[in-house]
């Protein structure tokens, strides 16, 4: 059986609205939702899902109406964990809102300087995000996607209005949450991918990639709030791989590789511009001890990327290392095929990442994060949850 692929094209950017009705265009029963909303036990709200279009594109706008806005309170993070834990939700939707809200409270600690739980909700402890985030949970459950990939994710422009000043886009949080994340800016000149947006495809996406070698099978657009010149829509597919991508025991995928030899940088300096080409979306960095012309001792810089990153990899060397030119070619990576398993555990589900090589299987690898707050949630060590989830698989 084929795989089925769900990937998000973040052209425009994305946010917690623009998600729901991407995921709902895409064929998820707006029923379905309501009803699983409805086991989180709150009330006070409603979802709104119609057709709308932006630019002749036409797709489904979710919006949440707040009954009485005006006596909607902020939370802290344990508030919000209290609500999922305490629904009727299935495990895997729950672990998977709290890995999101997670991420935007982590991001948001980081920009404070406080610790995790002290960060006061404003945008995202609303109830309006609440369910933007666990239904985007339900959503991706329903589907039943064995794999989530997403183009680079686009950023938009201009300054965003935060609880805590007038910042340049991204916000602060949405910076943080991006972290190694590849993206682009300066489409339009407005806030195009939230802090909920972001950290929906940071908890959730196992690649970043280009579309290639894929076969699309569906097609929902998500209509968003704001009109402009460029479509304010999110577009998703569901997809499988095409046969001229794969090799029969091996997913294959197209990158760009930029390399240059250095001479006469200070080698401390080399760390610094890793960090910088990670954080613009380089998938490796690494360097090579070669000798050069006349016996002399050089570094080769070597950064591989997708496609869409190559740009604004090569303008980070020639920006922040000594070299005056480098070295671009493609290359072709065969890529182990992976998929999602849920394994029940005595301190609760966890998701392991399971490697094949043709029909076998390879590794298997607990999801970190899962497993961390698992350890911090029952007071023991990351290493018992993690063996824990290898006796249970």
């Amino acid at each position: 059986m084929s795989r089925k692929i769900l990937y998000y094209d973040c052209f425009a950017g994305i946010s917690g609205d623009m998600n729901l009705g991407a995921l709902i265009d895409l064929g998820v029963d707006p029923a379905h939702l309501e009803h699983e909303l409805g086991k989180l036990g709150i009330s006070g709200f409603r979802l709104k899902v119609e057709k709308g279009s932006r630019k002749g594109i036409s797709g489904t706008r979710a919006r949440v109406i707040i009954d009485n806005p005006e006596n909607e309170k902020h939370r802290h993070l344990h508030h919000i964990e209290e609500i999922i834990q305490g629904s009727s939700l299935p495990d895997r939707v729950k672990s998977r809102s709290l890995e999101i809200f997670s991420l935007i409270a982590d991001a948001e600690a980081r920009v404070h300087d406080i610790p995790v739980e002290k960060v006061h909700f404003h945008e995202v402890g609303a109830l309006d995000s609440i369910v933007d985030i666990v239904g985007a949970a339900i959503c991706l459950e329903y589907l039943g996607v064995d794999e989530i990939l997403s183009s680079p994710v686009q950023l938009g422009g201009g300054f965003v209005d935060c609880a805590h000043g007038r910042f340049p886009v991204p916000a602060p949080a949405t910076a943080g949450i991006l972290k190694n994340i590849p993206v682009r800016s300066g489409l339009v000149e407005y806030e195009a991918t939230t802090p909920t947006g972001a950290a929906i495809l940071a908890a959730t996406v196992d690649r970043f990639r280009t579309i290639d070698n894929l076969a699309i099978t569906g097609i929902g657009y998500g209509i968003g709030q704001k009109d402009g010149e460029i479509p304010n829509v999110l577009r998703v597919y569901l997809a499988e791989p095409s046969g001229t991508g794969t090799s029969g025991d091996f997913d294959l995928e197209v990158a760009v590789m930029l390399e240059c030899n250095i001479d006469d940088m200070n080698p401390e300096w080399f760390g610094h511009v890793s960090e910088l080409l990670f954080e613009a979306g380089a998938s490796e960095v690494f360097t090579t001890p070669v000798t050069m012309k006349k016996s002399r001792p050089a570094t080769l810089l070597s950064v591989l990327g997708s496609p869409g990153s190559a740009a604004v990899l090569k303008e980070l060397i020639l920006t922040h290392t000594s070299t005056i030119g480098l070295r671009e070619y493609t290359v072709q990576k065969s890529i182990l095929r992976r998929e999602m398993v849920t394994v029940q555990t005595r301190f609760g589900e966890v998701q392991v990442k399971r490697s094949f090589l043709g029909d076998r299987v390879i590794r298997e690898k607990p999801e970190f994060e899962q497993c961390s707050r698992l350890a911090k949630e029952h007071g023991t060590t990351l290493e018992e949850v993690q063996k824990e989830v290898i006796r249970n698989l």
